[in-house]
């Protein structure tokens, strides 16, 4: 098992916390993980990415290299063009349809979505009106990952008491609010594309 994940967006959108609830449930499954550093501006609104390693050997460079990257989990939809040159040809893009913007001059949306369509494999993801369903526009990263979940290698189980470990201290509220956005976010990918499920994530503590 190796996969190669690319996590992007910008600052204040939780990516980093995406990346340790995959962390933690690849730990708990006793896999090899490899993190790189944040790159780029880590303030709130600035272009933040994370490369995340995980596989069943040993894993020698945190970075991913040009053209191997399997998924592009992108909490942004610009931000998922900038590391198009990581993706491999049978690499998923699986992007939030809301912009951050942040910038002046920002690409009109529609012609945005559609160079993103045009450009891999794609699963359009609506954050901010399922994590309102969920209970919290916070939740908007969790609903993120659980649409990118059937693309990570990991069931959906282990990857639930990966967010239930993450968020424990915070209360059971908290716990079942994220559990449920992580939920919906998985539900609006297997309906897009019913084809790529967790079938084809083996690693489970089962």
């Amino acid at each position: 098992m190796n996969k190669n994940i690319i996590i992007a967006g910008v600052g204040g959108q939780g990516i980093l916390a995406i990346a340790s609830i995959i962390d933690l449930a690849a730990i708990n499954l006793g896999l090899h993980v490899k993190q790189a550093e944040v790159h780029g501006m880590s303030q709130r609104g600035g272009a933040v990415e994370s490369h995340l390693r995980i596989s069943s050997e040993e894993i020698f460079s945190d970075l991913i290299p040009l053209g191997k990257a399997d998924l592009i989990l992108s909490i942004e939809p610009m931000e998922s063009l900038r590391y198009l040159p990581f993706l491999s040809p049978e690499g998923v893009i699986v992007t939030a349809t809301e912009p951050y913007i942040n910038i002046p001059q920002y690409p009109d949306e529609e012609k945005l979505m559609a160079t993103i369509e045009e450009s891999a494999t794609h699963v359009p993801v609506e954050a901010g009106t399922l994590a309102r369903k969920a209970g919290s526009p916070k939740t908007f990263n969790v609903v993120m990952l659980g649409a990118a979940s059937p693309y990570i290698g990991i069931e959906e189980e282990e990857l639930e008491k990966a967010i239930s470990l993450f968020f424990g201290r915070k209360g059971e509220e908290m716990v079942n609010m994220n559990i449920k956005a992580f939920r919906l976010g998985k539900e609006q990918a297997t309906e897009q594309n019913p084809e790529r499920g967790c079938e084809n994530s083996p690693y489970t503590t089962k």
